[in-house]
C-alpha cells in the first residue's frame, strides 16, 4: 500500500490572536510537501431571532448588501494576515510563499461546515488549534477529530504555546 499524498492542506482558523502557531504549522507542512493551503475561516449563520429582527427593520437587498460586505472584509482581513505573515517572518527566512494559498470564508456550524469545507475541497490533512477564542479546549476541534475521514493535525494556541 502507498503512503498518502498529501496535495491540499485545509488550515481553520478563528482569526484570532493566538492563530499564528497553528498558521505556521500550516505553512511549514505545505512546504516540506509542496501542498496548496485552503484557509478557512467559518462564519456561524444568524439565528432565527436576528434574522426576524433583520427583516423586520431592513429590506431583503439591504441585508444581502451587508452581508456580501462583511464577508469581503473577512476576506481582506484574511489577505492582510498573509502579508503581514510573509513580511514578518517569511521575509526574515528568505523566502515566499512557495505554494498555492487560497482564503475561504464559508458559513454553517463551526465542527460541520469544516468537515464539509475539507471534503468539498478535496482536502488531505486538516490543520486546526486546539483552543477556543475563550482559551478554552474546542468542542468544534474535539468534533472535526472524532468525525473526520482524513488525519487532523492539532496545535496547541495557549499563550504559553510560541
Amino acid at each position: 500500500m502507498p503512503l498518502p499524498e498529501i496535495k491540499t492542506i485545509l488550515y481553520t482558523t478563528s482569526l484570532g490572536k493566538h492563530t499564528r502557531p497553528v498558521f505556521r504549522h500550516a505553512v511549514q507542512l505545505a512546504h516540506q510537501l509542496q501542498a496548496r493551503v485552503i484557509m478557512l475561516h467559518v462564519i456561524e449563520p444568524v439565528g432565527e431571532m436576528g434574522r426576524a429582527l433583520l427583516h423586520s427593520y431592513l429590506p431583503e437587498d439591504t441585508i444581502r448588501k451587508m452581508h456580501d460586505e462583511g464577508i469581503n472584509r473577512v476576506l481582506e482581513q484574511m489577505r492582510a494576515r498573509l502579508e503581514k505573515y510573509r513580511d514578518e517572518e517569511l521575509k526574515a527566512l528568505g523566502r515566499d510563499f512557495d505554494f498555492e494559498l487560497e482564503p475561504v470564508v464559508a458559513e454553517g456550524p463551526h465542527a460541520e461546515t469544516i468537515l464539509a469545507q475539507a471534503k468539498q475541497q478535496g482536502a488531505d490533512l486538516i490543520v486546526m488549534g486546539q483552543e477556543n477564542t475563550f482559551g478554552h479546549h474546542s468542542p468544534t476541534t474535539h468534533h472535526v477529530v472524532r468525525q473526520a475521514k482524513i488525519p487532523v493535525f492539532v496545535v496547541p494556541t495557549g499563550k504559553a504555546y510560541l
